[in-house]
């Protein structure tokens, strides 16, 4: 397995820095919708449905803003990730009942199962960092998103 950094599965134009949704599922939908712009979900509704059916095993809300909806399907060959920003927070039954701001989603190959705990891990250890989730509330473009995740990631 190639050793990849969170920001290596980001697809920049689908990051979102303005959410438009007001509730969990709304946000979880908007955020898939721009992950399925990139052309490599092979059937939308099972990548939906795969992300919907982790949520219902427990919120993807960690906490201290933060929330990785995320699943394993059938739906990709590779794993991809999105990130958005909900200036205004999202109602996320998340583990600390605070609203959310800062959402990574991603899909992974079932059969990745190595490559998935390795993201999910990479993206709890950054998040841990208040200063690395200040600056990417603060950030003003994509390519700073991925800028700030870079730089955060080679530390």
């Amino acid at each position: 397995m190639e050793d990849k950094n969170i920001a290596d599965y980001i697809k920049i134009d689908t990051i979102d820095l303005n959410l438009e949704s007001k509730n969990k599922n709304a946000v979880i939908k908007e955020l898939y919708n721009n992950l399925k712009s990139t052309g490599l979900i092979k059937d939308e509704e099972q990548g939906l449905s795969d992300i919907f059916a982790r949520e219902e095993m427990g919120s993807t809300g960690i906490g201290r803003r933060i929330a990785l909806p995320h699943a394993k399907t059938k739906a990709v060959d590779e794993l991809i990730i999105t990130f958005g920003i909900s200036k205004n927070g999202v109602s996320y039954n998340s583990m600390d009942g605070e609203d959310v701001n800062i959402f990574f989603m991603f899909l992974c190959p079932e059969k990745k199962t190595q490559e998935y705990l390795k993201v999910l891990a990479r993206i709890s250890r950054l998040i841990r960092d208040e200063k690395f989730v200040d600056n990417l509330l603060k950030a003003d473009s994509n390519e700073e998103i991925i800028k700030i995740i870079r730089a955060e990631e080679t530390n």
